[in-house]
């Protein structure tokens, strides 16, 4: 619980021990420049070119990504604030670090921040900062279909990763759109990979041992049980991987960048099968860490890594 002391801090340390507890700066920071450079990367290669973006351009390419994910953190606080209150009274927001009205103010002091560096630096990416931006939005009123999307939570979970391919059209257009050129052919592959790795990821840290299950708090296993929800997030990470041998394709990539894909989807499923054969919570930890483990490791072998070797020859 929030004590007296803390409640009294500043503003800017409050913020702070936020930013610990429910979005890490360093840690979500690295993982949204490896996805905003692999993005931009991917199109680039695609494109025929050896050559990375300017850097100003990708630097403010990451600055908005990384205000788009943290205002979905933030969205979140307020669509979760009333269950959160109730059956997760320990988390930042319901026990006073810091209230709804402070992130309010905060999150229309980021919106202007990534308005003002959009228009006055490459005012072409807003019609991709308004699509992200419209969806967002609706995404805040759970589509007006709040108690629909509430009984339907694969429907919830679909529509509400749609957001993922949106990001993701706005990163790689640092690249194409930025160039005045048409998309690249293999940027539908791409979008599909970024949204069912949004799939992965969110099922993947909603799957629980049952003694880890909280009241109030859904998961994936709680909802379709431990055994359907591990082979619900297995099959998504195999569609996924299909349509990154896709993308891989589409980029001319070789049989290096397929075996490497290979060799960490198999690798991120070995947790899978131990969950399934012990339910231990232990294994259950692991399907999310190997979520994030696939996740990087893809985006970083479609754009990333190729783009850096690149670099490094030049």
């Amino acid at each position: 619980m929030t004590t007296v002391d803390e409640k009294t801090r500043s503003i800017f340390y409050r913020f702070f021990k936020y930013q610990k507890e429910r979005f890490s700066f360093i840690q979500n920071g690295m993982l949204i420049a490896a996805f905003t450079f692999s993005a931009a990367s991917y199109s680039r290669i695609c494109r025929g070119h050896d050559t990375f973006i300017p850097v100003d351009i990708f630097v403010i390419g990451f600055i908005t990504s990384f205000i788009f994910f943290f205002l979905l953190r933030i969205f979140d606080e307020f669509k979760d604030f009333e269950k959160d209150s109730k059956y997760q009274p320990y988390r930042a927001v319901p026990r006073g670090l810091v209230s709804l009205k402070e992130l309010a103010w905060l999150a229309t002091g980021l919106i202007g921040l990534q308005l003002i560096i959009n228009v006055f630096f490459m005012p072409v990416m807003l019609i991709a900062y308004t699509i992200v931006m419209a969806y967002m939005a609706l995404m805040t009123k759970e589509f007006f279909v709040k108690s629909w999307l509430c009984n339907h939570p694969m429907a919830y979970m679909v529509s509400h990763m749609m957001i993922m391919p949106l990001i993701d059209f706005y990163t790689t257009g640092l690249d194409w759109l930025n160039s005045d050129v048409s998309p690249p052919s293999g940027l539908i592959y791409f979008l599909a990979v970024t949204f069912f790795n949004g799939i992965i990821i969110e099922t993947g840290r909603k799957i629980r041992a049952p003694e880890a299950e909280e009241e109030g708090v859904e998961t994936y296993s709680s909802i379709f049980g431990a055994k359907k929800a591990t082979f619900i997030w297995m099959g998504v990470l195999v569609v996924t991987f299909c349509f990154a041998l896709k993308a891989a394709h589409s980029a001319g990539f070789g049989w290096p960048a397929f075996l490497i894909l290979f060799i960490i989807k198999i690798i991120c499923v070995i947790p899978a099968f131990r969950f399934l054969k012990t339910r231990e919570n232990r294994f259950a930890k692991q399907i999310e860490l190997s979520s994030g483990i696939w996740t990087i490791g893809m985006y970083l072998t479609l754009g990333g890594i190729p783009m850096f070797i690149f670099l490094l020859l030049s």
